[in-house]
């Protein structure tokens, strides 16, 4: 177990300092313009970008998560951002291409730089994961027939590794927007 904390740790490391400067800057950008942000994740990724989104909302943004039933229009200018590993999930790639054909500004997570979302995305965040790709490339996909990767410990590097580095990009938004936790508490539910 050590080992494997020791290895994501490792992987966190290596996430470029100009990458997650770009994405703070585009964050601080739609905050202050009072832009909306959009998030799109598939499986466990779609949970990981939820808790950011989650977070994102607790920090004050006005933020939305695609595929749920209570999202506003995108226009130009708004930020997308799209979390895959593979960077190649159908949904998700799909939803980068309309948020595109509409003016919105794509930050793209993934492992793979030469991938279908890192070259829709105009900031592109790497962060390190599995190195071998699955033998189909949509989750959803993969799921209905049945094809799972091996049950490794580090088959889940990806999303363990943007977890931590996206909680870390909220301490930091605290810090330029001048939030406090006490903020943040004002805006997490009260009925619960």
């Amino acid at each position: 177990m050590l080992e494997i904390i020791d290895y994501v740790t490792k992987s966190i490391e290596v996430i470029s300092d100009q990458d997650k400067d770009r994405l703070i800057e585009t964050l601080v950008d739609a905050y202050k313009r009072g832009g909306k942000v959009f998030v799109t994740g598939a499986g466990r990724s779609g949970l990981v970008i939820k808790a950011f989104a989650l977070r994102l909302m607790h920090l004050g943004f006005q933020v939305y998560v695609m595929g749920e039933t209570i999202v506003p229009s995108m226009k130009k200018g708004d930020v997308l951002i799209a979390l895959s590993g593979s960077g190649r999930t159908k949904s998700v790639v799909s939803v980068a291409e309309a948020a595109k054909s509409v003016g919105a500004v794509i930050v793209s997570i993934t492992t793979y730089l030469d991938s279908p979302l890192a070259r829709l995305g105009d900031v592109v965040v790497l962060i390190p994961g599995r190195t071998k790709l699955a033998r189909e490339d949509d989750y959803y996909v993969r799921q209905v027939m049945g094809l799972h990767e091996p049950l490794t410990p580090l088959g889940t590097l990806f999303e363990d590794t943007v977890m931590i580095f996206l909680d870390g990009v909220i301490v930091e938004l605290m810090e330029k927007l001048g939030v406090s936790e006490d903020d943040l508490k004002e805006r997490h539910a009260n009925v619960e």
